[in-house]
């Protein structure tokens, strides 16, 4: 087992994206920085919102570059720290899964989403760890870009928070690198 050295969420900087879709990383992010009493504050050398906790030192990133740029800020950290991209979970918002659902995997392609085809572009290898937040599609491929920029309805909102809630509980699993045993418990339904 690989132990996660590096937590990265997916999203868009500023307020007018905050409430949107495509910034459920960013929610997932800062709501694990709470649990593991990390402080996220701008850092310009790696053009994110980033912290750390202590030993084991594990970094949380938010990359401030707009997610088709993501792989930047990643690249970024990953290089100053030495991290390997097996050692990385990065956590976004998944268009293939209902609100309320979260699924792990490792590897894969990018399904569309253009701040992991960044990443991996940027790393020459997509062979990192994904957690996946179900916002659900909006049927037609050419109303994509216009769905994942808007806030979701109430009921999905509470369903995300739900599976944000969820898969955060498994965050000692899957620091330790135990994806066998978070995945089981994530992806059963009891």
């Amino acid at each position: 087992m690989t132990a996660i050295r590096l937590i990265v969420g997916l999203g868009n900087p500023g307020r007018e994206y905050a409430a949107t879709r495509h910034n459920a990383g960013f929610w997932w992010v800062t709501q694990c920085a709470g649990v593991m009493r990390v402080t996220l504050k701008p850092e310009s050398r790696f053009f994110a919102i980033a912290g750390r906790s202590a030993e084991p030192a594990v970094y949380l990133l938010m990359p401030q570059t707009f997610m088709n740029l993501s792989g930047k800020a990643v690249a970024a950290l990953m290089r100053f720290y030495k991290i390997g991209a097996c050692e990385m979970l990065v956590v976004h918002d998944e268009l293939d899964l209902p609100p309320g659902t979260a699924r792990l995997k490792q590897g894969g392609g990018s399904g569309g989403h253009n701040g992991l085809k960044d990443i991996a572009a940027q790393l020459g290898t997509p062979q990192f760890w994904r957690l996946r937040l179900g916002i659900g599609h909006p049927g037609a491929k050419q109303d994509v870009a216009a769905y994942v920029l808007k806030p979701p309805r109430s009921e999905e909102a509470d369903l995300l928070q739900h599976s944000i809630a969820q898969s955060l509980v498994l965050l000692p699993e899957m620091l330790r690198g135990d994806f066998a045993t978070a995945m089981l418990k994530l992806h059963t339904k009891v």
